[in-house]
């Protein structure tokens, strides 16, 4: 029995991530999922947000939508606050929302922004910003395409460093976009994304390239990476458990005047797939 003991104290020990893959299998599918069919948001978990204007015109489904809507020369949108929701940890997440763009949105024309949604973890807290993180996650259109991406400025002084590139003019990132352009048109469509964090090892010190990033359109897998480094050493308890809605263009980067739709967002441990429009 000495031998089963050892074998098994090896296990934990350069497979720290395998309990916790399992544990998230037996995770609920959906950890909260949101209709936008009235204002009440607090009253269902969100939180870090005041005002939220429900769209009737055009839903994707049920009685509304959240609508964002940016004044010309503005950075954030000026009739629906960017909020918040904590869910049960997970080394693993999967989000699933509709969107529609305006007719004629513009983009920045840069190479980032606007940012939309966003997955941090339990290396911080419930009010941090997402800017300079431990972790950061990013599901977002940039210039048409879909991009996932990631960033851990915060973690520039930890032992092991900045895991996903060295800063460049106080922002560090990692891109991860889709070959196409996906957002050309004022229709509504489906984004899906999944993050995996990387297993470590914790006995040589180091992670694992084995951390999942995915990203779907209208069902259609457009974006997959399985040898992504998304966490350290530094960080072996790590797991997702904040979720941000948060539409934001940076200063002087918003084109003209426009607007976003959401619809039918929710997140989860397992793929949940487009809905039906109803």
């Amino acid at each position: 029995m000495v031998w089963l003991a050892c074998a098994f104290a090896m296990l934990l020990d350069t497979q720290p991530s395998a309990m916790a893959a399992e544990l998230t299998e037996q995770a609920p599918p959906v950890l909260f999922g949101e209709s936008f069919d009235d204002p009440q948001l607090l009253a269902r978990g969100w939180y870090d947000g005041s005002k939220f204007t429900i769209s009737e015109l055009r839903p994707y489904a049920g009685k509304g939508c959240i609508e964002y809507s940016w004044k010309s020369g503005t950075t954030n949108p000026y009739n629906s606050s960017g909020i918040r929701h904590l869910f049960d940890p997970s080394d693993r997440v999967f989000l699933r929302f509709h969107i529609r763009l305006s007719k004629g949105w513009g983009w920045t024309g840069r190479p980032y922004h606007p940012h939309l949604t966003h997955f941090m973890t339990t290396e911080n807290g419930k009010f941090h910003g997402p800017a300079a993180s431990h972790l950061t996650v990013y599901i977002e259109p940039c210039n048409g395409k879909l991009r996932l991406a990631a960033q851990d400025i915060q973690n520039k002084d930890q032992p092991h460093g900045l895991t996903q590139g060295p800063l460049r003019g106080g922002y560090n990132g990692q891109f991860y976009d889709s070959e196409q352009v996906l957002f050309d048109d004022e229709d509504w469509h489906c984004v899906e994304a999944m993050f995996q964090l990387n297993s470590l090892d914790l006995k040589a010190d180091r992670p694992n390239a084995d951390g999942i990033v995915r990203g779907w359109f209208d069902g259609k897998l457009v974006i997959s990476r399985s040898d992504v480094v998304l966490r350290s050493t530094d960080f072996p308890k790590m797991k997702f458990n904040q979720f941000l809605l948060t539409p934001y263009f940076g200063p002087g980067l918003l084109p003209h005047e426009q607007t976003l739709w959401i619809d039918e967002l929710a997140v989860g441990t397992k793929q949940l797939g487009p809905i039906k429009a109803r």
